[in-house]
């Protein structure tokens, strides 16, 4: 039974999924500004395809694909430049000991600069990846089969261990 973008429950579904927004404009804009204008596009788009959501499916799959998508598209319309990766709010435990927390906080800004350097669609795989998504969910969310999300990630990790090794030189 597909939603309508105005019904309550389909807004609240997109503030409790609301972190896939903010990770996604976080992955893909430097600056407020452009988080802010990449905000309100995506939520415009959510709203605007509501009627194509299928509630026999994973809100948080479809929303993902909507959101990369207008995420994508804003990067290519050249809209906003991208300059930096804020990874170390997610998916990254610094430690207590201030040593080891300053090697963890340096490997990540490599990571940052690694990823900085994919292409778009292999941002979005590796976010997907860092989320722990599942490869039916991811491959779901970008249209790809599961064979080649699996093969894209093998590169894309190969590329940034290779890129982290060239940083570290």
């Amino acid at each position: 039974m597909p939603a309508a973008s105005n019904d309550p429950d389909f807004l609240g579904l997109i503030l409790e999924n609301k972190g896939i927004i903010l990770k996604i404009c976080h992955l893909y804009c430097p600056d407020r500004q452009a988080r802010e204008d990449l905000t309100q596009e995506i939520i415009y788009q959510l709203w605007r395809s509501g009627k194509s959501y299928n509630r026999e499916h994973r809100f948080s799959t479809w929303m993902y694909r909507v959101a990369l998508n207008v995420a994508i598209s804003f990067y290519r319309g050249g809209r906003k430049q991208i300059h930096a990766l804020p990874l170390l709010s997610f998916h990254l435990e610094i430690e207590d000991d201030p040593d080891e927390g300053e090697v963890y906080k340096e490997r990540a800004l490599w990571l940052q600069a690694c990823i900085k350097e994919l292409k778009e669609f292999d941002r979005a795989l590796i976010l997907l990846y860092f989320e722990e998504k599942s490869y039916k969910e991811i491959s779901e969310v970008l249209g790809i089969s599961e064979t080649n999300v699996a093969t894209r990630i093998s590169r894309i990790k190969e590329r940034l261990r290779q890129c982290i090794l060239n940083h570290q030189k």
